[in-house]
């Protein structure tokens, strides 16, 4: 089942952020900190009650822990000199537990939220993926998603 995240489903979104900052931390250790994770305690928990930032999570059954969750972030461009007015649905982070990768879980998730944003009106859903994630480059590829710009780096130390 899909639901929006609560308050009981802190320590299992805890241990899927350690897993993709393990990820991130691993490809490329002079950006993110080894061992740590995107966001504290009382942040997860204030962004799960914050409506402009829905939290979407999937078990097995309402009491069994998170084998996914995704953070999505509501972004509006309103009457701005050079930008369409525009409502967009940010995926801020998608992870899938290791165990429950390859089961449709990410699948399930995304298809969720892209249903959900179409019914409440947004314009688009867009995403972040570091280019060291072939993985996940390659899974949002296969659900259609598209290039929007991309981010370029020259590392000077």
């Amino acid at each position: 089942m899909i639901r929006r995240a609560e308050d009981r489903d802190l320590e299992s979104i805890v241990k899927l952020l350690l897993q993709v900052h393990k990820v991130h931390s691993d490809a490329r250790p002079d950006i993110f900190r080894q061992g740590s994770r995107k966001y504290r305690d009382e942040e997860i928990l204030r962004i799960i009650h914050d409506d402009m930032k829905p939290v979407w999570v999937l078990t097995e059954e309402d009491d069994t822990p998170v084998l996914g969750y995704c953070f999505c972030e509501v972004q509006e461009t309103k009457d701005d000199a050079s930008l369409q007015d525009r409502r967009v649905l940010y995926i801020d982070d998608l992870c899938v537990d290791e165990k429950s990768r390859r089961g449709h879980v990410g699948m399930r998730l995304y298809d969720f939220v892209t249903k959900w944003a179409s019914e409440n009106g947004f314009d688009a859903v867009t995403l972040n993926v570091w280019n060291s994630n072939p993985g996940a480059m390659k899974f949002y590829e296969a659900m259609g998603l598209k290039p929007l710009k991309v981010m370029m780096e020259r590392v000077l130390r």
